[in-house]
């Protein structure tokens, strides 16, 4: 998807009004591509723990014959356990069940007696699993979350920012900084997108946090960068506070005090660093 990573494309083109649309195994292709409506549609080269040939397979399958039901789409695409388990954790099976977690019981149940080997005498617990409806209660959107971030690096959803903006006090988004005056001192926070630290700026570090309204640019000093260079190098999310700098139409925010923010196990592209 270009020079930043496929989540950070997803939120800009969010922010410009064009509706971004989930993979679906239904529907989507192979690469993301624009939709009828002008929206457009992630691909399934974005699933991570689905092969090419896998995906080659489902498309040519749907092709000759739209899928009736998740169970025709596991009978005929042959895809294993794996790649079910990632389409269904990140919702592209929900055109044949009702939630997420729906989809990902019906690719985990056994299929009939004979898949067993003899089975049950019975039958009985294999009959009842087939017809029965998921037990489990639908994923929270930090689950959709989580899950969307483990097998696509990336969602559709709100951003990981917008769901942890309630813990945060006195915090302003990226959107509000242009109300801040110049010299005031303010706490902005997101997640890493791109890290520069050229040889021309003498140690200066570049930071772009990226929350659920847009980008905001942050300065750190050599003196700050040495004391904490571990934590800026590595760190998904981080909060820094400091100083509001207006310079020729853009406003940075010189970094005094940076700190880390829980990621909740979020699995994120890799951020575009420059030394």
């Amino acid at each position: 998807m270009g020079f930043y990573a496929p989540a950070t494309v997803v939120q800009d083109a969010k922010k410009h009004g064009i509706a971004v649309r989930p993979v679906c195994a239904a529907r989507s292709d192979w690469e993301t591509r624009v939709e009828s409506d002008g929206s457009l549609r992630l691909g399934l080269s974005l699933v991570q723990g689905l092969t090419a040939s896998q995906a080659a397979r489902l498309l040519q399958e749907r092709t000759r014959k739209p899928f009736a039901s998740l169970d025709d789409l596991k009978s005929r695409s042959s895809l294993g356990p794996e790649a079910l388990r990632a389409l269904a954790s990140i919702g592209a099976l929900n055109a044949w069940a009702t939630d997420r977690r729906s989809a990902l019981w019906q690719t985990e149940r056994p299929l009939r007696q004979e898949d067993l080997g003899g089975g049950l005498p019975d039958g009985g617990v294999v009959d009842r699993l087939e017809g029965s409806a998921s037990p489990l209660k639908p994923m929270s959107p930090e689950e959709r979350l989580v899950a969307d971030y483990a097998t696509l690096r990336l969602t559709t959803g709100p951003h990981p920012m917008a769901l942890r903006r309630s813990t945060l006090k006195n915090v302003w988004q990226s959107a509000q900084l242009q109300e801040a005056p110049d010299g005031a001192r303010i706490r902005v926070a997101g997640q890493v997108i791109c890290r520069q630290r050229p040889g021309t700026a003498k140690g200066v570090c570049f930071l772009s946090l990226e929350d659920e309204t847009g980008i905001t640019n942050a300065i750190v000093s050599p003196e700050l960068f040495e004391i904490e260079r571990l934590r800026i190098s590595t760190e998904p999310f981080l909060l820094v506070e400091g100083i509001v700098q207006r310079r020729h139409g853009t406003i940075h925010v010189r970094a005094l005090h940076l700190e880390r923010l829980p990621d909740h196990h979020l699995q994120t592209s890799a951020s575009h660093d420059f030394a």
